[in-house]
């Protein structure tokens, strides 16, 4: 690391790290088994997976178009009927390896969720609080004209979670998906 090279400050360094330590605790959290499926899925998920999967296609094809072509029986002539088994439960095992590795994703995508919905309630809070903070100020100081803000009253007061969960899924009509996702946030409270 160079001299030059920006540093980041502390809180940010925190946050990477209990991200880093969240990722290794979902890491450290998985069994023998669960290991060797996600290094299977991840070897799957490669382009180089498919190239060779094709290229065993083809030679399987190739090998017995060959043979039937030279007069010799071919282990698995036309319409490669052991191919076709071999491809259906490789295909079986690979549906069920991604199934597996994807809810196991899940669980960490959920728990990121929940973080990032914490910290947004808590910033929610803190705003609130500063609002009022710097409203008392605006009332308190004799420099300083007081007069009356709804909006800043208003926002001083945090949000009741629950109250605007509610008011959400009364505005999707109880979870109906009705309403439009892409309308603005204050016409889904009113």
């Amino acid at each position: 690391m160079t001299d030059d090279a920006p540093t980041l400050p502390p809180h940010i360094e925190e946050t990477i790290k209990a991200l880093a330590r969240l990722q290794a605790q979902h890491d450290q959290q998985a069994s023998p088994l669960q290991r060797v499926v996600d290094s299977l899925t991840a070897r799957a998920a490669r382009p180089e997976f498919v190239s060779v999967l094709a290229l065993l296609v083809l030679s399987w094809g190739g090998i017995n178009l060959g043979m039937a072509w030279l007069g010799r029986a071919p282990p698995d002539p036309p319409p490669f009927f052991w191919m076709q088994g071999m491809i259906a439960l490789s295909a079986l095992i690979m549906t069920s390896l991604i199934l597996t590795t994807q809810r196991r994703e899940d669980q960490l995508t959920g728990q990121r969720e929940q973080l990032t919905l914490e910290l947004s309630i808590l910033s929610e809070q803190k705003a609130a609080k500063i609002i009022a903070l710097l409203e008392e100020l605006r009332r308190d100081h004799p420099g300083i004209h007081d007069r009356t803000d709804a909006q800043a009253d208003a926002m001083s007061e945090p949000a009741d979670p629950q109250t605007v969960l509610d008011a959400i899924q009364e505005a999707h009509g109880g979870g109906n998906s009705a309403t439009s996702i892409s309308e603005p946030a204050d016409q889904i409270i009113r």
